[in-house]
């Protein structure tokens, strides 16, 4: 039998940073009250959590990478929102949101999480952040939490 390793939301502790876009904000505060509610369920107390409010979701990154930069999180958790529009704006904010985000969690080592929903209509947004979709924002958390744990777990390399 192979080894397996595997993270477990309950077996996380650390601190944790949350970076929320206000754009669209009606849905990034129902993402941001799942993710505070994932925490807290996993016995992560108020005085462990920051949340940093940025722009929009193309500043997410910048602000991930520097809370994740300073090595007092155990994870970064990317809140947002990016609904289509009439224009290819769409694209482009997503593609460097996602590509921001992965790159700042292998740059630092740190498991940075993306909750960043892109979405086709309001709607469709407003049903991944608490309504019959679930709530991305506390999958989101409860991925950090899995993520701190595995990579606790995980044998160190020598270089």
């Amino acid at each position: 039998m192979p080894t397996v390793i595997e993270g477990a939301a309950s077996e996380a502790n650390g601190r944790f940073a949350i970076v929320a876009a206000k754009f669209n904000r009606e849905v990034v505060d129902k993402l941001l009250e799942g993710a505070l509610s994932a925490l807290r369920e996993h016995r992560i107390k108020d005085e462990n959590i920051i949340v940093a409010w940025v722009p929009g979701s193309f500043e997410i990154p910048l602000a991930a990478q520097r809370l994740a930069d300073t090595g007092e999180f155990s994870a970064v958790i990317c809140l947002g929102a990016v609904i289509r529009g009439e224009t290819d704006h769409y694209e482009h904010i997503c593609e460097a949101a996602a590509l921001g985000v992965l790159d700042a969690g292998l740059s630092t080592g740190i498991p940075v999480l993306f909750g960043i929903l892109t979405c086709q209509t309001e709607e469709l947004a407003l049903a991944r952040a608490g309504g019959a979709a679930g709530n991305k924002g506390y999958d989101a958390a409860v991925a950090a939490l899995e993520m701190t744990s595995l990579l606790a777990k995980l044998p160190q390399l020598a270089p």
